[in-house]
């Protein structure tokens, strides 16, 4: 009699994955200036550690909100004993409004629409239990965050169809793209049930232009399917430009009390923007109320506890706070992004030109042996135990070319990034060093056979011209 059931026993949950394995390699020889300088450094991990001194030097001006007080009195046994899955209503409000901040304050979110998660996981996993039964498929532009191949189909049961983008036009989507991936999901005998997209892109650390999220929202409209916006990067957008959302689209397009605005649906979490991954806060926004209904239920399958929806609701209620962090938040992720860019291009590297998010999309194309993903796998596990920088290879990720790779800066201190980037310049060099050696043998061993040859052969011409003396 089988013990177990296949969701224990097979390796559906995707994590056999080299984005995963790397973080394993990183675990057991974890870099620590001091304890262990030669270990690896993560940049596979894209936390955002670049803020928490505002956040701690608001805890310390709060104390009533870490203390779960209220007016100077104690509320612990209310929020101890607090079990409603529909979350708190302050929490709720004031998360719209932190929304709403994000964005310019040029769309609004109904808190009565925002359905509470354990995180963006949660909320992602969610949204396919009420959009999609088993066997149905989203359709994903690659590449596209690894995560998504354990978060959306190994518990529901759903499939991923890849909308295959490509460098040529900086990874962008078209409308071919979208066409030619859903004649292959019918192909494959699947019913698209979505589209789901990261906004910003993870792993691309760019925005999705206004004519993206267009040609998006006209095309679920074609084929009356859902559209799924993950934004949780939406508060690191730095530079001059500002995040658009698909909310901002609905609104363009006058379509936010439409038929088509109930099959569009926003994920957030506060993991990236606050970098708050630990506190496990995620949401769902949807216009459609049986999926904001179904959705409260199965939240209760991973609520937020009411201690941390506490403190969080006094925490972006403070308009003053807020607005000083968002600033101050994009200003450290720009000059962190302008550190990384800038050591990559010591080492001869380059990466796509981005805006947002907490890493690069880096291109390492010139530094495969030959253009396959073999390769691209071997110049990984290079990095990773000789360099020994853990970073993300563009196969994990989907990518339909050889020789990208995810590089996280967030994560680490200036000092870090700067070693990591040495340790990747050294090796640039000793392979550039490496190929010219090689490179040079093998023009003189060619030199030398064709010298050779052409001996032998007048040696040979020679003989054949002179009469034996013998």
């Amino acid at each position: 009699m089988k013990q177990l059931s296949t969701k224990v026993t097979s390796n559906a949950h995707g994590q056999d994955s080299s984005y995963f394995l790397g973080w394993e390699e990183y675990e057991k020889n974890p870099y620590d200036e001091i304890k262990n300088p030669n270990g690896i450094i993560q940049m596979g991990l894209a936390e955002n550690q670049l803020c928490f001194d505002l956040i701690e030097t608001w805890l310390a001006k709060n104390p009533d909100a870490a203390g779960l007080k209220k007016d100077g009195q104690s509320i612990f046994k209310e929020l101890a004993l607090f079990q409603d899955y529909h979350g708190l209503p302050e929490f709720k409000k004031a998360l719209a409004e932190f929304m709403e901040e994000i964005r310019g304050n040029r769309v609004t979110f109904d808190p009565r629409k925002i359905v509470l998660a354990a995180g963006s996981t949660s909320a992602n996993e969610t949204l396919m239990f009420c959009l999609a039964e088993p066997g149905d498929a989203f359709l994903l532009p690659t590449p596209y965050y690894p995560g998504f191949d354990r978060d959306l189909k190994w518990r529901t049961g759903a499939e991923i169809v890849p909308i295959h983008c490509s460098s040529s036009n900086g990874f962008q989507i078209t409308e071919s793209a979208l066409q030619q991936a859903y004649q292959q999901a019918q192909k494959l005998d699947l019913n698209v049930k979505g589209i789901l997209v990261t906004n910003p892109s993870n792993p691309l650390g760019t925005m999705l232009t206004r004519r993206e999220l267009n040609l998006l929202v006209d095309f679920i409209t074609s084929k009356n399917i859902h559209l799924i916006s993950d934004e949780i990067y939406s508060g690191t957008v730095f530079g001059f430009e500002q995040f658009v959302s698909v909310m901002d689209v609905l609104k363009d397009k006058k379509l936010e009390d439409s038929e088509v605005s109930k099959r569009v649906h926003v994920v957030y979490s506060l993991s990236k923007d606050l970098g708050l991954p630990g506190f496990r806060v995620g949401a769902i926004y949807s216009n459609d109320e049986m999926v904001v209904s179904a959705a409260t239920k199965m939240s209760s399958f991973g609520l937020v506890s009411s201690q941390t929806q506490y403190l969080l609701s006094a925490l972006l209620s403070d308009k003053k706070f807020t607005g000083t962090y968002l600033n101050e938040n994009k200003k450290r992720l720009k000059i962190r992004q302008r550190q990384l860019v800038s050591g990559l291009e010591a080492a001869g590297v380059t990466c796509l030109k981005s805006n947002a998010g907490l890493f690069c999309w880096v291109d390492m194309r010139h530094l495969l042996d030959t253009n396959t993903f073999e390769a691209e796998l071997e110049l990984w596990k290079k990095i990773v135990y000789e360099v020994k920088l853990n970073i993300s290879p563009g196969s994990s990720c989907h990518c339909t070319e050889p020789g990208w790779f995810r590089v996280c800066f967030a994560n680490m201190s200036e000092e870090t990034l700067d070693l990591a980037m040495k340790r990747l310049k050294e090796y640039v060099e000793s392979t550039d060093s490496n190929r010219l050696i090689s490179k040079s043998s093998h023009e003189r061993m060619k030199s030398l056979r064709k010298r050779t040859v052409s001996n032998w052969v007048f040696r040979v011409s020679w003989t054949d011209r002179v009469p034996d003396e013998r």
